[in-house]
């Protein structure tokens, strides 16, 4: 399907480096891939895929505020250890994110999907019962925390994988991605300020016990869908197949005219952001001199933009096509962050929150069109280590911006450093100023009739 009217020139075979794109010119994103109906059991499908995730997602966020307190008060470990979970539950996304794509690819995905929710409810199990038996060592609790991270990252691969099996069409699968990505947005507001009270009811350990419950709703609802996958071709596993797999997933990644400036331009950010994202609460507080609940209103206030943003980006995608609605989202989340560098320089806490805000809107667009650009641009056989790039590279900077915020903050300060995080996000633009994700933007827009 071709949202825009074909680039002059269209017709003729891409660059000897670069994957064919279709005749219909860069907006058609079926490289390797052809247009397909939807499965006919898609809708029901989704929308128990939908229910569960959304459920897990909440109660992610009450293990997210459950976990640290758990370490400090109910462990008695220090900040600075507890502090460590965190690296512990996203050191296997380094370690493990590129051979899960290449052997996800040979697995059906759902299966994947239902014994990893079934390997995190026992972990989370388990941390909930020897904590409340006061039997929960930090080395142990660091020990389970890497084994979910490393469940996770095949999980969150197979998962990215997974829709296109049920949505054929660009468009359904644009506004399943939205839905699914509005569920995480609104899971990030509402989940905290569930988890406060929840937490003051049954400690954290208890919090921690509920968030067991949401993977067993997520693998209850797994185990209801009804489609099936097709069998991946059995290819014989000689010696060195990993390796050569996860270069050929590489190497379609980068030689890919829009996935890699799109991949490119979202690591420059998610490495601006970390650096911004770190410091954010002792800017507040050291700098600024705001108070708790004005810390809260500035670090919460993103969480109002990407629902917005989520809701907006299928009729964005309609009427501007899929590459320009990327360029949008990713525009309007850099000048959120300028914003808030700005504002904080000035000493204005309502422009750190509309700043904050913005930016958020900004990656409500990004997000699900991001997610629905690799999944119509990748042949199904590669869609695995794709998505595993794609966590691996983005994932994987998350780290390298803290720790390079710690090294800017020695050297000029809080200040200087969250002036350098927020300005340095609009490196994130250039690379979508070139290949075909330039050639795209050249061309003039045509609303999409399906």
């Amino acid at each position: 399907m071709t949202d825009e009217v074909p680039t002059a020139g269209a017709t003729r075979g891409p660059p000897a480096d670069e994957p064919d794109i279709g005749a219909g010119g860069p907006e058609q994103h079926t490289v390797g891939a052809e247009e397909k109906g939807d499965a006919p059991t898609a809708r029901s499908d989704f929308r128990l895929l939908w229910t569960g995730q959304t459920v897990s997602l909440v109660g992610d966020q009450f293990m997210l505020v459950a976990l640290p307190l758990m370490a400090v008060t109910t462990l008695g470990v220090a900040a600075s250890q507890a502090a460590l979970l965190p690296f512990a539950f996203k050191f296997p996304f380094l370690l493990l994110g590129l051979p899960a794509g290449a052997i996800l690819d040979r697995m059906r995905r759902r299966p994947t999907m239902i014994v990893s929710e079934v390997a995190q409810l026992v972990s989370c199990l388990l941390v909930a019962v020897l904590a409340m038996a006061h039997a929960l060592p930090f080395w142990l609790l660091m020990g389970l925390i890497g084994v979910n991270g490393c469940v996770v990252v095949f999980f969150q691969v197979a998962y990215t994988s997974y829709l296109p099996s049920l949505f054929g069409g660009s468009s359904t699968l644009q506004r399943a991605n939205a839905r699914l990505q509005l569920s995480e947005s609104v899971s990030r507001s509402v989940g905290p300020m569930a988890a406060g009270p929840l937490i003051a009811l049954t400690g954290p350990a208890g919090a921690i016990l509920v968030n067991s419950g949401s993977f067993l709703a997520s693998a209850a609802t797994l185990l209801g869908i009804r489609h099936r996958e097709p069998p991946p071709q059995a290819e014989q596993r000689e010696p060195g197949w990993l390796a050569r797999e996860i270069r050929e997933g590489l190497g379609f990644v980068l030689r890919h005219p829009l996935l890699e400036p799109v991949l490119m331009c979202g690591a420059v950010y998610v490495l601006f952001q970390s650096m911004v994202t770190t410091i954010l609460v002792l800017y507040c507080a050291g700098v600024l001199k705001l108070g708790v609940a004005a810390i809260g209103l500035v670090v919460g206030a993103a969480a109002l933009g990407y629902p917005i943003g989520n809701l907006v980006c299928g009729r964005l995608v309609d009427r501007i096509g899929t590459t320009r609605t990327i360029v949008l989202g990713a525009t309007l989340s850099v000048s959120g962050f300028v914003i808030m560098g700005i504002a904080g320089a000035a000493g204005s806490v309502p422009g750190l929150i509309a700043g904050s805000i913005v930016h958020g809107i900004g990656e409500g667009a990004f997000g699900p069109t991001w997610t629905t650009l690799r999944q119509t641009s990748t042949p199904a056989r590669l869609l695995g280590r794709v998505n595993s790039v794609e966590r691996f590279l983005l994932w994987g900077v998350v780290p390298l911006g803290s720790l390079v915020s710690s090294v800017f903050i020695a050297l000029i300060g809080l200040a200087g450093t969250f002036w350098v995080g927020t300005v340095g996000t609009a490196l994130c633009l250039l690379p979508l100023l070139r290949r075909g994700v330039l050639a795209e933007l050249r061309t003039v827009p045509q609303q999409r009739t399906d």
